[in-house]
């Protein structure tokens, strides 16, 4: 089954969820495509000004030697701050790195394979784009969250799929496990996305790119989302 096989959303079914009874929606941190050596004292200033559930490394252009030695002091910073340490793509550098997770894009690998690598307490995330076909396969392998995306224009990454808000309500009413919103998202665009239903906002540029420093840019976006 596809997308073109399941029903429509109605229209303005974001606009008429309610969230209640819902936990307030959390921050996943995603990294720059490249960090150098100051970048632990930036992560430091973001994980130190509030609550981050989670974040999550993602270099580009790197082998996986490379990325496994970047990746030492910053999986001790999360750790010492009870934040979840992602690895994107990689269940392999996942698990030679003892992460607390993986997280999969569409070509990077089964679900199934990766809980049989990394164990049964792995966090393992799929993303799905604007697809609810790609987040049923992913509840059906036991995925822990989803992601759906992009909402907004991004610089991070080339958008090749731009999600509806709806999509966020969609799944919550149809499955329990949590989904994560990413893509272009801001403290002046977040709010949105967690009245519909996301549970993670994922940001990264709104982060690593603000001028007035990552500990002013975590504030505000949690400031944004309801913390």
């Amino acid at each position: 089954m596809d997308d073109l096989e399941l029903p429509e959303v109605p229209e303005g079914f974001a606009e008429r969820f309610a969230r209640e009874d819902r936990e307030p929606a959390e921050l996943y941190l995603i990294s720059p495509p490249s960090i150098d050596a100051a970048f632990t004292d930036r992560l430091k200033a973001a994980l130190d000004a509030g609550p981050i559930a989670a974040f999550q490394l993602r270099l580009k252009d790197m082998d996986e030697h490379a990325i496994a030695r970047a990746a030492e002091t910053v999986q001790k910073l999360c750790a010492e701050r009870d934040v979840a340490f992602i690895i994107n793509d990689s269940i392999a550098l996942a698990k030679r790195l003892g992460a607390d997770g993986v997280h999969l894009g569409q070509d990077d690998g089964d679900p199934r394979e990766a809980r049989d690598v990394l164990g049964r307490d792995a966090q393992i995330g799929v993303t799905c784009h604007n697809s609810r076909h790609f987040a049923m396969e992913a509840g059906e392998a036991s995925a822990d969250y989803v992601a759906f995306g992009a909402f907004y224009p991004t610089t991070t990454k080339e958008v090749q799929h731009q999600a509806d808000p709806a999509i966020l309500s969609w799944w919550t009413v149809v499955s329990p496990i949590p989904c994560v919103a990413i893509g272009g998202i801001t403290a002046a665009n977040a709010a949105p996305l967690v009245a519909a239903g996301a549970d993670f906002i994922a940001v990264s540029g709104a982060v690593w790119n603000d001028p007035a420093g990552e500990s002013a840019a975590v504030a505000a976006l949690l400031k944004a989302i309801g913390h």
